[in-house]
């Protein structure tokens, strides 16, 4: 013990306490630059909020300016807090449906003060009231369609707050269309504030993420459709537990994602509706196209989830039939796999996917080749439970090829109604990516399990070029 320590306890106590804080600071600040490193747009939209909110702040702060609005100021302040998004669609839709509500519901407010006030002092709170639970009935009860739900719920909502507010403080209040120009100028300030810093700052424009998110989904379900046939048909030898199989492999893990990915997509839909034109997409882009293509991918992932469930199954198949249905199997997968991800690419880049059609036709003759196989060994083999569990992988591989397929049909009809770049016809090759990577790599033949490295060397750059033409 110490000299001129009143406590043994009361060091070590503050020294644990101490070093508790530092490590919750340390990692407080390595989570907020993880959190900054993965999007740094996040950085710039909160400051973005803040200027927003400085600017709106002034009302208060210049007297000229606080001697006209008053308290009607805070509105101002109250609208940046609440129309202010993350993306320019979300900015742009709450704001519009923020500035409409209020006009619509002052307009409607004023209208029932003055019919009130036309019923003398005892029918003046009857009409009143009347006027607002009809308004409020009325307002509440649209939200309940899922139109208006999806889009303007949030304009609804402000409409029954606005009318309530003015109606019920007009019945005391004298200067009731003083009031409700002020909130509606102070609105509009404001909301027009947050959609010039949401445009013209770092935008994040929520149909840009939609589309990119849209195309980075097919590449996850190509990823692990690649790389299924040698995870699944790998020799016992060769094998590693499911763990280790995950860790070493994302791909086996990364497609998860797809599967929760519809509230996400529904919701950038809904915010890119309200963007203009910027960029490639023009106004009007179909930005309803890229939800089907999102969930003909969702089941096409439910499917690549129930083929991941059988990679480590411990049903053994009889040596036999897997290596009767090996190679198809692997050829309709990576086929698969091949064509989703020249369909990303096609997205990606806005271009139209013909490229993607001959892995597609490949996946569907490995696909028919499989079933004649299926048939042969069903019929052959008296044992069915033995062979069950690869006949079920086989199965969903057939049944990710004809989703495939739709997907590849759902991107076609996206480019034509986006009207995106279109390949030159007279450019045909056997494997038409070769003209645009310079090199590929692809399976050869179904016995074989080598790849075949194409070059073209000394590719001209107009040759590349040449190969889009305009819409």
């Amino acid at each position: 013990m110490e000299v001129g320590s009143s406590s043994p306890e009361k060091g070590p106590l503050f020294a644990r306490g101490f070093w508790w804080l530092k490590a919750m600071i340390v990692g407080v600040v390595q989570k907020i630059i993880k959190l900054g490193q993965q999007d740094p747009r996040r950085v710039f939209h909160s400051f973005k909020v803040a200027i927003a909110l400085t600017l709106v702040s002034l009302t208060y702060y210049i007297t000229p300016l606080y001697d006209r609005f008053e308290s009607a100021g805070m509105w101002a302040v109250l609208t940046v807090v609440v129309v202010f998004e993350y993306t320019v669609g979300a900015t742009l839709g709450k704001g519009l449906n923020r500035g409409i509500a209020t006009l619509l519901a002052g307009a409607l407010a004023v209208g029932a003060h003055h019919l009130a006030s036309l019923c003398g002092e005892k029918g003046k709170p009857i009409i009143l009231g009347l006027s607002t639970f009809l308004a409020a009935a009325t307002s509440t009860f649209s939200r309940f369609f899922p139109r208006i739900k999806q889009r303007y719920d949030y304009g609804a909502m402000i409409f029954i707050l606005t009318f309530s507010l003015v109606s019920v403080s007009g019945y005391r209040e004298d200067k009731i269309i003083e009031i409700a120009y002020e909130r509606l100028t102070t609105i509009i300030t404001a909301g027009v504030a947050c959609v010039i810093l949401s445009i013209f700052i770092f935008p994040v424009w929520a149909g840009e993420d939609l589309h990119n998110m849209v195309a980075h989904n097919l590449e996850m379900i190509a990823s692990f459709l690649e790389g299924f046939g040698g995870e699944y048909f790998r020799s016992p030898e060769e094998g590693d537990n499911q763990v280790i199989s995950e860790g070493k492999k994302p791909f086996l893990k990364e497609y998860r994602s797809v599967l929760n990915s519809k509230a996400t997509e529904q919701s950038l839909a809904n915010f890119a509706s309200w963007e203009p034109g910027h960029g490639c997409f023009k106004f009007r882009h179909p930005w309803k196209q890229y939800l089907q293509i999102g969930t003909l991918n969702r089941q096409c992932a439910y499917l690549v989830e129930a083929l991941n469930c059988c990679i480590n199954s411990e049903i053994q198949v009889p040596y036999e039939f897997r290596e009767k249905i090996h190679q198809t199997c692997t050829n309709m997968s990576i086929e698969s796999g091949n064509a989703l991800k020249e369909l990303a690419l096609a997205i990606k880049e806005m271009r139209q996917p013909c490229l993607a059609d001959p892995p597609v036709e490949s996946a569907k003759a490995a696909a028919s080749d499989l079933k004649t196989i299926l048939e042969t060994a069903i019929i052959a083999n008296s044992d069915l439970l033995t062979i069950m569990p690869a006949a079920t992988v086989a199965s969903l591989l057939v049944e990710i090829v004809h989703c495939t397929e739709k997907i590849a049909e759902s991107v076609h009809e996206l480019a034509n109604l986006a009207h995106f770049k279109k390949i030159d016809p007279t450019l045909k090759l056997e494997k038409p990516s070769l003209l645009l990577m310079g090199t590929a790599n692809r399976l050869s033949k179904a016995e074989s399990h080598q790849h075949v490295v194409i070059t073209i060397p000394n590719l001209p750059a107009t040759t590349i070029e040449s190969a889009y033409v305009a819409p």
